[in-house]
């Protein structure tokens, strides 16, 4: 058992918020254990929560298609939430439930070592760009050490607001060029100013 599974073990039987006596299923996340690039959205919904699997619903099956227009699967890559288990009527996570959830954020991406974050909504947005609002800084990347965070639209912002389908599009299209301009980069010369793009 590999120590990404060993967490999600360990994430099904947390009990540290009021969230876990309404959940079905916890939905840790999934992907390739050793993604170069780790999708984070917001918390699980209603169709996570019956399946235990991140974006699944509407939503996934539009970051399904965002994956596929460069060239990527979901096995290609890891997707979670800043939330393990979906809030009640799907309202927005609070603070404390946050907290409670960001040791297990912390572990998956220390365990992942992913060369390139993706925040999908404001919830990893703050987490990566505190101070910052979404419609400001989507579509840019900063470097963080050796991970470049990058800010998106959530997909489901698209199923509510058809104006921001094109826009999140193509802040995707950005993706494969940044990660390989990471890559280029010597290790000693990786400075945030580099790929920042504000």
């Amino acid at each position: 058992m590999s120590a990404l599974t060993e967490l999600h073990e360990e994430i099904s039987h947390c009990q540290e918020c009021e969230l876990a006596r309404h959940r079905t299923r916890v939905v840790p996340g999934e992907g390739a254990e050793n993604a170069a690039i780790l999708f984070i959205g917001e918390a699980p919904g209603w169709h996570e929560d019956q399946q235990g699997r991140p974006f699944v619903g509407p939503a996934g099956q539009f970051l399904n298609e965002l994956l596929a227009s460069i060239g990527l699967r979901r096995e290609d890559v890891y997707i979670a939430n800043v939330l393990k288990c979906r809030p009640l009527a799907n309202r927005d996570p609070l603070p404390a439930e946050i907290q409670s959830c960001r040791k297990w954020l912390d572990r998956q991406i220390e365990l992942i070592g992913p060369k390139m974050i993706v925040t999908l909504g404001r919830y990893s947005l703050a987490r990566f760009f505190p101070g910052e609002t979404i419609g400001r800084v989507h579509g840019k990347a900063r470097k963080q050490g050796d991970v470049i965070c990058y800010a998106m639209y959530h997909p489901a912002a698209a199923l509510h607001q058809q104006s921001l389908r094109e826009s999140i599009k193509s802040d995707m299209l950005k993706i494969p060029q940044l990660l390989a301009q990471a890559e280029k980069l010597p290790e000693a010369e990786r400075q945030p100013q580099q790929l920042s793009m504000f």
